[in-house]
């Protein structure tokens, strides 16, 4: 359902070249590291009011932005780790679900809000991201892939007992999997970029969880706290960085209907 022209906007999300693929690992790591040092350090109410409220602000500022705007689109992302992280373990700890149901319950939601987001738009694409509707679909898709990640990575570590290295090294095996068969196979852009989406939470939060965990529990012992603010500064830096060099820019302007780009082939 092509988009009236009066209600268009400029794309709204970053080219997928590889600088977006290592920007959304950062990010997730961060979240992980970020949101733990949090709820471990604060009142965990305080700490996920605090999420909230940073979630909210941040996509009411991307939602004002009429264009991609790197640091707007960037902190979005890095405030949906945060607080998705948040709720994946809130649904566990508080809640006491297993990590297999609430990896399931999302990936449930994730594939309503799929299925909706389709009928409505006659695409998923991630360059048809042009109108406010859109937007709306692409950031519920965003947080459930989030929130569905986060516990499919506690999973592996805690129920499958792989421990956060070997779960890390699993999930980038997977996380390649897409990327060969798109450039190998020529597999669907919009299957393999959503599934590499998913992949990139539980791969960043697994190796965020390895290194700043105690040895006790199999970890590097760096610290949560030292982590998040390490994985922030290199965020900080890179997307700095894309904001001058406009690197993640698309330059091409492929139909609002979804009509195939090859940035995710090229990037990726």
């Amino acid at each position: 359902m092509p988009a009236p022209r009066s209600t268009r906007l400029a794309r709204k999300v970053p080219a997928t070249t590889a600088h977006f693929w290592a920007v959304k690992i950062l990010t997730t790591a961060m979240g992980e590291a970020l949101s733990d040092y949090l709820v471990h350090t604060i009142d965990p109410y305080i700490a996920v009011a605090i999420g909230g409220v940073g979630l909210v602000v941040s996509l009411a500022l991307q939602f004002v932005v009429r264009r991609y705007v790197a640091p707007v689109y960037w902190f979005a992302v890095a405030m949906v780790a945060v607080f998705g992280t948040m709720c994946a373990d809130a649904a566990h700890i508080e809640l006491k679900i297993p990590y297999a149901e609430s990896a399931a319950l999302c990936a449930a939601g994730l594939a309503a809000i799929f299925i909706v987001w389709y009928l409505t738009e006659r695409t998923l694409s991630i360059h048809s991201i042009n109108t406010a509707r859109r937007e709306m679909f692409y950031w519920a898709a965003v947080l459930a892939t989030f929130a569905m990640g986060t516990a499919a990575g506690d999973m592996s570590a805690y129920t499958l007992r792989l421990g956060w290295f070997t779960s890390g090294v699993l999930f980038t095996v997977i996380f390649a999997i897409p990327m060969v068969a798109r450039r190998v196979f020529g597999s669907n852009e919009v299957f393999a970029f959503w599934f590499a989406y998913v992949i990139t939470r539980p791969l960043g939060a697994s190796y965020a969880d390895w290194l700043g965990v105690p040895q006790a529990l199999g970890g590097l012992n760096f610290g949560r706290g030292t982590v998040a603010v390490g994985l922030t500064v290199a965020i900080v830096i890179w997307v700095a960085y894309l904001s001058i060099t406009k690197l993640d820019v698309e330059r091409s302007d492929p139909a609002a209907t979804g009509a195939s780009s090859p940035a995710f082939a090229d990037g990726a």
